[in-house]
């Protein structure tokens, strides 16, 4: 299977089961729709971003139809400036190479210090997909598999209204 394997060691260890798809390399979202296969499963967009002064890290993850520029998320997340992170960064915290950008890079994250933000829609899915950090597959998890992730990989986050305005209860 292509991806990184402490993806799908960490995977297996919470019993989280998932389906795998492979395709070409993807980069943008539009080029992965040309592959994106399975029924009743929500495509996300995953960004990462740094503060202004570089000191801190966040991995913003939202539905893949949804469009949002940077001052929105900005406004969003309360953490002040933000621009995208720099392939050096995207791999000293993510462990990762642009286009691979995911949920499950954070297993790579072993100091926690990416701190994630999940648009709050995603909690009414049925299923998610994600690249198992390599942008030549997918994995295809259920919503309730993709909390058990998020509550057991120990980094800081929050689930945010990000089209209605405002922070949900933080969790986590």
């Amino acid at each position: 299977m292509r991806g990184q394997q402490q993806v799908y060691d960490y995977l297996t260890q919470q019993g989280i089961v998932f389906d795998y798809y492979e395709h070409p390399a993807v980069f943008t979202i539009e080029e992965s729709s040309h592959y994106y296969r399975g029924e009743g499963t929500t495509m996300c967009k995953n960004l990462f971003f740094r503060n202004h002064k570089g000191s801190k890290h966040y991995l913003v993850v939202m539905e893949a139809q949804h469009s949002m520029n940077i001052h929105q998320i900005e406004l969003r997340l309360h953490q002040g400036k933000l621009s995208f992170a720099s392939p050096e960064r995207m791999m000293k915290y993510l462990g990762v190479t642009p286009g691979s950008v995911s949920l499950f890079n954070l297993v790579n994250d072993v100091n926690h210090e990416v701190v994630l933000f999940v648009d709050s829609q995603l909690r009414k899915v049925e299923r998610v997909s994600f690249h198992p950090n390599d942008n030549t597959a997918s994995l295809v998890i259920s919503v309730g598999d993709m909390m058990k992730f998020i509550e057991t990989i120990g980094n800081e986050y929050q689930f945010l209204d990000l089209y209605e305005g405002g922070v949900e209860n933080a969790v986590g």
